[in-house]
């Protein structure tokens, strides 16, 4: 059995944790939340850090200080991962579900998100060209809720 299918997040190591990231970018998306009913609601506006094609990160390992709030997931906040797109593997994992043929783990090639149109790859816009005020006009549905 893969390590996957018989730890719980938080038995993971930080390598097996690190792992589980398909690298699709979708997290480094501009989410926007309706307060009253806490629906989030995602954008076609990435992180201006965010190398698009590769759909990786420019600044990782100092991506907090450079963005204070950037996402970085520990097993910590299993509980609130409701926002991450129900295709992300530590949303899965979390909730007992299998991961999906496509992720990498899986299928041993790290191209196969990218194939399974999964990931950001051509489809967001860097956040340096889009004013803060038309984030709302930006909301995309191809990211599964």
């Amino acid at each position: 059995m893969k390590f996957w299918e018989t730890k719980t997040l938080r038995q993971m190591s930080s390598e097996e944790w690190e792992s589980l990231c398909d690298g699709c970018a979708r997290c480094c998306l501009h989410k926007l939340e309706d307060e009253e009913s806490e629906e989030v609601f995602y954008t076609d506006v990435a992180c201006q850090y965010l190398e698009q094609d590769a759909c990786r990160c420019t600044e990782y390992q100092d991506r907090n200080r450079l963005v204070p709030n950037c996402v970085w997931l520990t097993p910590d906040d299993v509980d609130t991962f409701h926002w991450l797109p129900t295709t992300c593997a530590y949303r899965l994992i979390a909730e007992g579900q299998a991961l999906p043929s496509w992720h990498p783990l899986v299928s041993g090639r790290a191209e196969s998100v990218h194939e399974a149109g999964i990931s950001v790859a051509g489809r967001c816009v860097s956040e340096a060209f889009v004013h803060d005020e038309d984030f709302e006009d930006r909301i995309i549905h191809w990211v599964e809720q």
